[in-house]
């Protein structure tokens, strides 16, 4: 029977008033529970007295709940609001992770304002037992309806960084820790962004053996000890979003091995065959560019000679030889495009790798391929030089606002290439070849004391450009990855593509959940309160 807004400040000023002896006043609190039954009016009045008796009446604790629930699915969003205001209320001892679990339930409503009273209380409750908050969460991110599944990673991508230290204790990142791995075994390519990006904040992964763990997880779901399908986007696209997250956790201690492996043994292989999962992205460019990042921090590597001959091959495959100069036809009308932007990553990633073998040009490989070889870097360096002429030139004086249209961005962009590469080269000419200089990859923030390696080398052919006298002539900030366009550099003799600059799409995963990244079902079950 549905109590009125008399009955319910009656008995409201009976509870009120017994102090001590509340337990004695059970009927009381049972027409309080009543009024969710009554009108709009009644059902405000009992969203805000059932929470403040709570505590009073353990032998009623369930009913109370499922009452404040069913005023937390009203139709009236008022209602709904000033209920889901009051649940943190009820999060006390064994109910608290009951009240977890209905409120990131609630997170799927469509109502802003709902939405941010969720929010909220969700993480008031979680100041108070972060362990239990997380166990009600983790209960609907592994069992909920995909849109709370989703809605639940994202509160947890956005607000954990937010709480305090006392709050986020080594305990409770250990628990979030075990409970994501639990995740991590079916999800989407979005999800396993937002999971990792979760375990990389914690205090606990900030060690060497924590980012190792890191590691371990994205190599897992990166599905490294299979073959690649070039064809298959999925497949592919796993590989690139499993790569990104690893990228940042490489250090000198925590090693890119067996993804680098990875890539030359199964991705440089099937180069020309990589079938892009996103539409306007230089799918080999990406690869090449990831390879190029991951180098520095390869560690011992078992097939290493293996490895480094199929850089070396692909290397050549960009590194054209120069036309025949005598009068035949195809002189003028066949000359090799000068793809500098591969060429910086595979030259890069061969210089880094080989400073692990650095007799392989000297005895790994024939005279006569050696010779090749040079050939083809000497012919590469006098396009070189013709380009960065060019590019100084046009680029000279300018300064500023100048610097900041995007043909100069892209300007100052390839003019980073050249000089890298134009290093790069320098060392390998040596006798015996040399794995000294340091560079800073073109997309990467500049650093202060690039390239400086470069000073005093042999000259190969032109005027002598070094990177050091280049660098300094740079702009402190080179213009960001999704702002570069293609840069067609001037005609002439060395006329050719200085890489692709388009812009960069970072695509997710397609398809529903699997292991890894494969078709998890809809596991839709509705409201389980």
């Amino acid at each position: 029977m549905a109590a009125t807004v008399e009955e319910l400040y009656r008995n409201y000023g009976i509870l009120a008033d017994a102090k001590e002896d509340l337990s004695k006043h059970k009927d009381a609190y049972q027409v309080i529970l009543n009024g969710v039954k009554g009108g709009p009016k009644e059902k405000r009045l009992a969203a805000q007295f059932i929470p403040k008796f709570f505590s009073s009446f353990p032998e009623l604790a369930d009913a109370a709940i499922n009452a404040q629930l069913d005023l937390c699915e009203d139709e009236d969003v008022s209602i709904r609001r000033q209920a889901i205001k009051e649940l943190p209320r009820f999060a006390a001892g064994d109910t608290l992770p009951r009240v977890a679990d209905i409120l990131t339930q609630l997170l799927q409503t469509d109502d802003s304002a709902e939405f941010n009273q969720v929010n909220t209380a969700l993480i008031s409750i979680f100041k108070i037992d972060a362990k239990g908050t997380l166990g009600g969460l983790f209960s609907q991110i592994l069992q909920g309806e995909d849109i709370v599944r989703e809605r639940a990673i994202k509160f947890l991508s956005t607000k954990l960084k937010t709480m305090p230290d006392d709050t986020m204790t080594k305990e409770v990142e250990d628990y979030i820790f075990t409970e994501t791995k639990k995740v991590l075994e079916d999800v989407t390519g979005e999800e396993f962004v937002l999971l990792i990006r979760i375990l990389s904040g914690l205090k606990i992964m900030q060690t060497v053996s924590g980012r190792q763990q890191l590691v371990e997880l994205v190599v897992e779901q990166a599905f490294l000890e299979q073959a690649l399908n070039p064809a298959d986007t999925d497949s592919v696209d796993r590989l690139l979003q499993c790569t990104r997250q690893a990228l940042p956790l490489f250090s000198k201690n925590v090693h890119s091995t067996r993804f680098v492996t990875y890539f030359c043994e199964y991705v440089l292989p099937n180069l020309s065959l990589l079938t892009s999962p996103v539409a306007e992205l230089d799918i080999q460019l990406e690869v090449l560019k990831l390879l190029a990042e991951m180098s520095p921090f390869c560690g011992d590597m078992e097939k290493l000679e293996v490895n480094l001959n199929m850089l070396f091959e692909k290397l050549l495959e960009f590194m054209p030889l120069p036309p025949e100069e005598e009068n035949g036809e195809n002189a003028a009308n066949e000359e090799p495009k000068l793809q500098f932007s591969y060429v910086e990553c595979l030259l890069f990633s061969f210089h880094q790798l080989g400073k692990k073998l650095p007799d392989f040009l000297i005895d790994k490989i024939s005279a006569e391929k050696l010779k090749d070889f040079k050939i083809r870097l000497q012919y590469f360096a006098r396009g070189l030089q013709v380009y960065i002429r060019q590019l100084r030139v046009a680029l000279q004086g300018k300064t500023g606002d100048a610097l900041k249209t995007e043909e100069n961005k892209i300007k100052v962009v390839a003019l980073k290439i050249t000089n890298n590469i134009n290093v790069l080269i320098k060392d390998l000419f040596h006798n015996p070849p040399s794995y000294k200089s340091t560079v800073t990859l073109s997309w990467k923030p500049v650093q202060k004391a690039e390239a400086t390696a470069a000073v005093g080398q042999k000259r190969l052919s032109g005027d002598d450009v070094g990177a050091t006298a280049t660098a300094k002539k740079l702009p402190a900030s080179l213009p960001r990855r999704d702002a570069r366009q293609i840069y067609n550099p001037p005609s002439g003799k060395y006329s050719a593509s200085i890489g692709n600059f388009s812009n960069e799409q970072r695509g997710g995963f397609r398809g529903g959940r699997g292991r890894g990244f494969g078709g998890r079902g809809n596991r839709s079950r509705g409201r389980i309160y």
